[in-house]
């Protein structure tokens, strides 16, 4: 490793305190999506010390926001979030469900160390490109509502990531490890069915029931799912049944629907295919359906010449070393989750792993990076912040959040990244590989936001919340 980089490894240890109490207050505060008000009053209070431009507020999302510093090319975009989980409150480095809060919220998915991980990316190369007197433009996204809100996809669809030459972000996890293959491409959709109530044994024939409408959508897709791609998923839920009268024929139903496919294209079609089934049952009932669309996501699209310089910083850079106390509490911990034959050896599975060099092995999830991975090549890795054996979006992911090896492992991440950024601003022909593996990976296909125009972050977040 060249000693730039080493030097800027060094530099973000020495100031790793100042990143570990960020990391702590937006813990502390947990916000759910689109209210994370103070989170982004406190990051920037943050970057502003640090010297970039801070413009609060962007593609209709309050709590979005951008900081940029420098000028000229390249321009390294760094993607933060902060949103927390409802109903995951819990309290710090303990091993019981304990909430701070009842039904509060919490950091069940890592955010808190997610956004921190990322800010110190773009911190380390800032601090190398101040250093070393060159040009570049460091641009750090505050995207809110990574959960249940497709705050990137907002963002994406407003062109707010147009003009970066790459970007950079990471997850926390139970592992090192660069992602395997794509998260899939989602939409969420609600389907709503309205009949005719009447007496259903003395007047039947003058009733439409939307839960017979209900139902035969549900078994058109139960038919559908033979010729679907094999990584295509489609859940629902029925919300409304109807009332709880079997005499009464049900004059409303309502379901909720998952759409997920390996390709954003190839989900476009599911969608419509789904939404065919859905008017067909209508039309076989006699009902009338309303399909509102929730929110959506891309697939995120893996950029080789990115993620095996990522990987192989991830092999340079020291990892994290365990203390004493950390191994102690994670065998504790993860007694909560797993059962006892299953617990492994190791508390923290710290060797970084390359699972599948080729990347095609769909990962059965979905995120709003995959929306930028469209419009600019990402690269992106999972960093274990937690045991092994602890599952995200849990109380126990929750009580790790403040725990010294979460802060090592974010400490880790924000390290690989700027080391990243740096071969980046050191090798232009990398960012013309990634541009061309970008078009390649999307067969030429244009972005295309998955969510409508008219839906806004206003209404979307009125229909969630």
């Amino acid at each position: 490793m060249k000693m730039n980089k080493l030097t800027v490894i060094q530099y973000l240890e020495e100031r790793a305190a100042d990143f570990y109490t960020l990391s702590d207050k937006i813990w502390e505060n947990a916000e759910i999506r689109f209210r994370e008000k103070q989170s982004v009053q406190d990051y920037a209070a943050f970057l502003k010390d640090e010297g970039f431009t801070i413009t609060v507020g962007m593609a209709g999302l309050k709590t979005g926001f951008r900081a940029e510093w420098g000028c000229g090319k390249p321009m390294i975009g760094f993607l933060g979030e902060y949103d927390a989980l409802p109903g995951m409150s819990q309290k710090a480095g303990v091993c019981v469900k304990e909430p701070l809060v009842s039904d509060g919220n919490g950091h069940g998915c890592g955010h808190n160390l997610l956004g921190v991980g990322s800010l110190m990316g773009a911190i380390g190369l800032k601090h190398y490109l101040e250093t070393e007197g060159k040009s570049g433009t460091v641009v750090f996204f505050g995207c809110p509502a990574e959960e249940g809100g497709s705050g990137k996809t907002f963002m994406a669809r407003e062109g707010c990531f147009d003009k970066l030459d790459v970007a950079f972000c990471w997850h926390p996890h139970n592992c090192n490890m660069m992602p395997p293959g794509p998260v899939l491409a989602n939409v969420s959709v609600r389907y709503t069915f309205t009949g005719k109530a009447s007496h259903a044994a003395a007047a039947p024939e003058a009733g439409r029931s939307a839960l017979d409408a209900l139902e035969l959508m549900n078994i058109g897709v139960q038919f559908l799912r033979e010729h679907i791609p094999s990584s295509a998923r489609i859940h629902y839920a029925i919300t409304d049944a109807g009332g709880i009268s079997p005499n009464i024929v049900q004059s409303h139903a309502s379901v909720l629907y998952q759409i997920r496919a390996p390709f954003a294209p190839e989900l476009s079609e599911l969608y419509e295919r789904v939404n065919n089934i859905a008017k067909g049952a209508a039309m076989m009932t006699d009902t009338q359906v309303e399909i509102k669309f929730l929110k959506g996501t891309s697939n995120t699209v893996l950029i080789p010449a990115l993620d095996e310089i990522m990987y192989k910083n991830m092999c340079e850079i020291p990892n994290p070393v365990e203390r004493a106390e950390d191994i102690a509490f994670a065998r504790e911990i993860v007694k909560t989750q797993v059962s006892a034959d299953r617990i492994s050896e190791n508390t923290f599975d710290l060797k970084p792993k390359q699972w599948n060099k080729t990347g095609n092995i769909p990962i059965p999830g979905s995120s709003d990076v995959g929306d930028v991975s469209w419009v600019c090549p990402v690269s992106q890795c999972g960093i274990g912040t937690w045991p092994v054996g602890t599952a995200a979006h849990s109380w126990q992911a929750v009580s790790c959040g403040k725990s010294d090896f979460a802060h090592k492992g974010m400490l880790y991440a924000g390290q690989i990244i700027a080391a990243t950024a740096i071969d980046v601003c050191n090798n232009p022909e990398i960012i013309e590989t990634a541009c061309k593996q970008l078009k390649e990976k999307t067969g030429n296909h244009p972005y295309h936001c998955p969510i409508p125009p008219e839906i806004t972050p206003e209404l979307l977040e009125s229909e969630i919340t």
